[in-house]
């Protein structure tokens, strides 16, 4: 069984036992546990013989839901787990995600924002686990739709979407360049993950003092930059200061 189906279709098939409280009409009410005769579990409260207020469902198929009841429908704020590791997390109406809502995927991409009728409907936004990018803006019926932006490591286009696709007037950004150097030693080229809201590189360079008093001291200068896509850094050279003058007047400098 999917989310997409009501519980109702398989009271049809009739319960194959049931333990717990009971009103004066003999109907479930209160607190009790069914298991179904095709082999599904509720534990959780029941109103009149109906499934209302907080529960738990076990699905034949390894799905299960927790969280709110109402008249035998998902309704209210509850979690389904699926059998394919997926997850939702959010607000349900008879038995509909609607609302807003936390959807993770098998792949590890995320959606939180605002559903209808089981889909991304409204404002929202998409996390690409692969990548680390990530896509704000409008959806309607499950696709992005009107005004949003993509959101890389180091770059972004914002604009208009049509049936998931942009419009071709997209604006391109870049977030500004912090720059903080010296060039005398490079000693390390490293990327680092996050720097002025995006993908950087650091250069290191560090000097070596060349004097029997300044052994053990040592300065450390860092550059960082965003680099546009495409762009690619080469280290054409290193040397070692303390073969080489650091005063302006001396000719190794």
């Amino acid at each position: 069984m999917s989310d997409t189906e009501s519980d109702e279709e398989h009271n049809k098939l009739g319960f194959k036992e049931y333990e717990g409280d009971r009103n004066e009409a003999g109907e479930r009410h209160g607190v009790g546990k069914a298991v179904l005769a095709n082999g599904h579990i509720y534990q959780g409260h029941y109103e009149n013989g109906k499934r209302h207020g907080k529960g738990t469902y076990h699905f034949k198929n390894g799905s299960r839901y927790v969280g709110k009841y109402q008249q035998n429908m998902k309704h209210g704020q509850g979690t389904f787990y699926y059998p394919d590791g997926s997850k939702y997390e959010g607000s349900w109406v008879k038995d509909v995600r609607e609302g807003h809502g936390v959807y993770t995927y098998p792949n590890g991409d995320i959606y939180e924002g605002e559903w209808l009728n089981h889909m991304r409907h409204g404002q929202g936004v998409y996390h690409y686990h692969a990548t680390g990018s990530k896509y704000k803006g409008s959806w309607m019926n499950g696709k992005m739709e009107h005004a949003g932006e993509y959101i890389h490591s180091n770059y972004k286009y914002k604009g208009n979407f049509s049936n998931n696709n942009d419009t071709d007037e997209l604006e391109y950004t870049i977030p500004a360049t912090s720059i903080k150097w010296t060039p005398i030693c490079i000693i390390s080229v490293t990327p680092v993950s996050e720097l002025q809201q995006g993908l950087a590189i650091e250069v290191k360079a560090q000097l070596h003092m060349a004097s029997e008093s300044e052994k053990g001291q040592q300065s450390m200068y860092t550059y960082h930059f965003s680099p546009y896509p495409g762009f690619t850094f080469i280290v054409l050279d290193t040397y070692d200061v303390a073969l080489m003058s650091r005063e302006e007047s001396k000719e190794g400098y």
